[in-house]
Parts: structure tokens; C-alpha cells; sequence
């Protein structure tokens, strides 16, 4: 379940609809004003506004304030106080509405033309039901939640009583990921910096780290991340979720390739450039204007890259009065970022370990710990970082919340007692 969806009116102005609707409304916000302004006034549109507002927008809160039967008396009376009437509807928008809506609701109070006013709080009332759809949404989830990891849990159960083999290979998949951290990581000394000549005090280890469930899952999520195609035995628990997995498996590599440009590019650029933010931003979308085509044709692209950003040094150097790159430089920043396009690239392939390095911090400690503490050369994507890793958390998390029994039954039998730091199923 995507924690973060939400609702939100989007009609771009540009767009044939959106021209539509803003001529539609200034015709009508038009029209009222010449009824308000005529002599006698024309009350008829603004009674219709107000009854809008009472019946579908404000409903029992101005009950009393929005007497219909009164509203329309005074207005064939002639003595309907539209502004008074409005400044109340106003105030108890500002009681209701959410903090962030606070601020457009107190611009409107200084809005003395009424039918401007009207206007403007149709607007914000449009917002404030929007939030409260929001908030609705937000209150169901819990328990839209529960409701879906118990339904799932009790589909898989029907079908595993009518085909038992059906956890097949999601046992082969769990017993790999155990085999697998029995290995030591590899390490890149070839590397043409210093920092990225081995991996970071967090990435070594002199022994294999000790089994426990946890872990393992840990490890098995991340060798989702590098799934070959050609396999079909895909883990039967996450095949809902395959399509999922492999979107994030591109936006991992699409960060890796970032990153790497990132970290080439600043060893040629120092730290005045890099210390700019505008600058930063520049670099990375020059990189993700390329990422499509990264994918089919990865030395055009990274081409096109290197010569974009050697040209955004340069001119930013200049700029700053800074010294300029030499020919020497220049020609060996290209070259550099013109090998990233090779998948055995030392810097690029040190990038990505760090990458799955940090997603699995954050199945272990949760994303916010794991940015305290990111690995050399992923520090300028961090936003980006944090963005994959919450998605990667939430998919994994409520996978181990339908499965996790299923899972201890398995790793039981893969991990000796000795090493089963972690027995029960919450812990998963």
C-alpha cells in the first residue's frame, strides 16, 4: 500500500481544459458582479453561492449563520449583506481549515471587494475538501492496511493447500540469499580515487556476518534489486509485487549513474563548485535528461553527458573567476565520464555496491538512520536516496507483514540454532 497517495485536483492552465474552465468561471464571477452592482441589486447568483456553500462545502458548521429562508427574504427585501454574510462564512473557514491553508484564508480577509471574495473562498473551500479527502484517506489506512494483509495472507494459504510446492522458490531464493552472505564483498583496488579505492569501514568485513532472519530477508530483498530477467523462478511470495521491484531496480541504477557523474565531475571541480546547490542541480539534469537513453544506447548518452558537463565546469569556473581546467584535464574529465558508460566501470560498480549497501541499512534501521551515515560519493544524491529507500521500506515491509510466517518456517530450516538471533515473526 503506497503510504504516500493522496488526492489533488490537476488541470494544468495550459491545458484545453483548464482554459475552459478559468474562461467558464471569469464569466460567471463576471456576471455576478454586474447583478451585485445593478441597481437594485440582483441577489439571485449570490443566493445560489451561499446555499452551494451551506449545502456541499461548510454543511452543519454555519447551519445557523446560512438561514436559507432568511438569506432569501433579506435578499427580496433588498437588505442582504453579502460582505457581512461572507466574513462570517470566512471566519469559520479559519477555524476549520488545516494549518497549511491558514495563509490563504488570512490574505482573503483583506479582500474587500465581494465578489473577489466569494471567489476566493470557493477556491480555498475547494482546497479544504481536498484535504479532507486527504485526511479520510489517511485515517483508513490502518486499517485498509490490516484488512489487506490478512486478505492476502488467507488467498496464498487457499492456494498453497491446493498446490504445495507453490513456496518452491521462494525457499530457493531464501537459501541463496543465506549462501550469499556467507561470501565476502568484493572490493575494487583499481579504483582511480583514493576514496573509492575499497569499500567503506561499513561495506568491509573479515568474517561473514552472522545468520539470522533478518538478515537473510534483508539480503534476499536486495537480490530482487539484480534479478536476472531470464530466471523464472521468481520468490512466488513477491510476484504481485514484481513490477514494483523492477521499477526500483531502474531507479537504482539511474542514482548509481548519477552518482558516479556526481563524483567524477567533483574531483575535477573542487569543492567551490560543488559547495554551490544550483550548481549541483545543473550537473544532475544534464545527467537525467540522458537516462533514457541510457538504457538503449549508454555510450551516446554518457557522450552527450560528458560533454554537457566539461562545458558547465568550464563556463562555471569562468564565472567565479576560478582557474580553468587544462587540456589535460578537460580531456581526462571526459574520458572518465565517458567510462561510466561500461558496466565494469570501477567507479560505477562501487557506486552501485554502495547504493544496495545503503538500501539495506534501510531495511535493518530505517531510512532516516541510514542517511546519518551514507556511504562515500552518495551524499549530493541523498534526496534521492531517501526517496528510493522509503519506497523499497514500504514494499518490503508490508510483504514481510503478509509472508512472514511462511519466511520462518523456511529460514528455520536454513539457519542452525545457534545463529537464530531472531526467532519470532514481529522481529521480522
Amino acid at each position: 500500500m503506497n503510504h504516500d497517495f493522496h488526492m489533488e485536483e490537476v488541470l494544468p492552465p495550459s491545458s484545453l481544459e483548464g482554459k475552459v474552465k478559468e474562461k467558464v468561471h471569469d464569466a460567471f464571477w463576471d456576471h455576478l458582479k454586474q447583478q451585485l452592482s445593478a441597481t437594485p441589486p440582483d441577489f439571485s447568483c449570490a443566493l445560489e453561492l451561499l446555499k452551494e456553500i451551506k449545502e456541499n462545502r461548510l454543511r452543519s458548521e454555519i447551519e445557523d449563520a446560512l438561514d436559507t429562508d432568511v438569506l432569501r427574504k433579506e435578499a427580496e427585501q433588498g437588505t442582504l449583506h453579502v460582505p457581512r454574510v461572507s466574513q462570517y462564512i470566512l471566519h469559520t473557514m479559519a477555524l476549520l481549515c488545516a494549518p497549511v491553508r491558514d495563509e490563504a484564508v488570512q490574505k482573503l480577509e483583506n479582500v474587500t471587494d465581494s465578489v473577489w471574495l466569494l471567489r476566493g473562498i470557493f477556491q480555498v473551500l475547494g482546497l479544504m475538501k481536498m484535504d479532507m479527502v486527504n485526511y479520510s484517506i489517511q485515517s483508513l489506512q490502518p486499517h485498509l492496511q490490516e484488512h489487506s494483509i490478512q486478505y492476502e495472507r488467507a488467498k496464498f494459504q487457499e492456494l498453497l493447500n491446493k498446490q504445495p510446492s507453490l513456496l518452491d522458490h521462494t525457499t530457493k531464493w531464501l537459501t541463496q540469499a543465506a549462501a550469499d552472505l556467507t561470501m565476502l564483498p568484493p572490493t575494487c583496488p583499481d579504483a582511480p580515487d583514493s576514496s573509492m579505492a575499497c569499500p567503506s569501514p561499513n561495506e568491509a568485513a573479515s568474517s561473514p556476518e552472522p545468520l539470522s532472519p533478518a538478515v537473510v530477508l534483508s539480503q534476499g530483498f536486495l537480490n530482487l534489486l539484480l534479478w536476472d530477467p531470464e530466471n523464472e523462478e521468481f520468490p512466488e511470495t513477491l510476484l504481485r509485487d514484481r513490477a514494483r521491484l523492477q521499477e526500483l531496480e531502474a531507479q537504482s541504477h539511474r542514482l548509481t549513474v548519477l552518482a558516479s557523474v556526481l563524483l567524477v565531475a567533483s574531483s575535477f571541480s573542487g569543492s567551490v563548485l560543488f559547495g554551490s546547490p544550483q550548481f549541483v542541480d545543473k550537473l544532475k539534469r544534464i545527467t537525467k535528461a540522458q537516462m533514457e537513453e541510457f538504457n538503449s544506447r549508454p555510450e551516446e548518452a554518457m557522450l552527450t553527458v560528458s560533454e554537457n558537463v566539461s562545458q558547465e565546469i568550464r563556463q562555471s569556473l569562468k564565472n567565479m573567476g576560478l582557474a580553468a581546467l587544462s587540456s589535460d584535464n578537460t580531456a581526462s574529465l571526459i574520458g572518465q565520464l565517458q567510462n561510466i558508460a561500461k558496466k565494469e566501470n570501477c567507479v560505477r560498480g562501487v557506486i552501485d555496491q554502495r547504493v544496495h549497501l545503503f538500501l539495506k541499512c534501510c531495511l535493518v534501521l530505517g531510512v532516516q538512520r541510514s542517511l546519518l551515515d551514507l556511504p562515500g560519493g552518495l551524499t549530493l544524491i541523498e534526496a534521492e536516496l531517501a526517496e528510493l529507500g522509503q519506497k523499497f521500506v514500504n514494499l518490503t515491509h508490508h510483504n514481510q507483514q503478509v509472508f512472514g510466517p511462511y519466511y520462518m518456517e523456511i529460514l528455520k530450516t536454513l539457519i542452525p540454532p545457534s545463529q537464530a538471533l531472531e526467532i519470532e515473526v514481529e522481529s521480522l
